[in-house]
């Protein structure tokens, strides 16, 4: 196995980890049941789960990823940064979009759907990451 793919996967692996350990402490023990009412808008409470996760695994992700995954990329810090945010924007889709798919439609365990879910976009998210927002720039 390469070592950027080794440094990948455990990366990876930590974040995703950080991720549903959230995902399930705020689901099951933080949040309130079956909606989460906020000043301007009411959401499913797996769904407030996700994003709150992920205001603490977006900056951990990224800089894992600039500092030992992709290391060797010449890409400037703000572009790397850009690229992504966009990558990340279609994760949050793909997430809020299996969710809602495994949760509310197939009624599965909301912990259960996030796993199955997670394994979707993280399959997703490598080969963006890989060819798109730490591609290295060729002199």
């Amino acid at each position: 196995m390469p070592l950027q793919t080794f440094r990948y996967a455990a990366c990876g692996g930590f974040n995703t980890m950080l991720d549903i350990s959230l995902f399930y402490v705020l689901m099951n023990f933080v949040l309130p049941r079956p909606l989460v009412h906020l000043p301007y808008v009411v959401m499913e409470t797996h769904i407030a789960a996700f994003l709150l996760a992920f205001a603490v695994t977006f900056p951990v992700g990224f800089y894992l990823s600039r500092y030992v995954v992709w290391e060797s990329t010449d890409t400037k810090k703000r572009v790397q940064l850009f690229r992504y945010m966009l990558v990340v924007a279609a994760c949050i889709v793909l997430n809020y979009l299996f969710l809602k798919l495994f949760v509310t439609k197939l009624g599965w365990w909301p912990t259960i759907g996030k796993v199955v879910t997670t394994i979707f976009v993280v399959a997703f998210s490598y080969v963006a990451q890989r060819n798109f927002s730490f591609k290295s720039v060729n002199k």
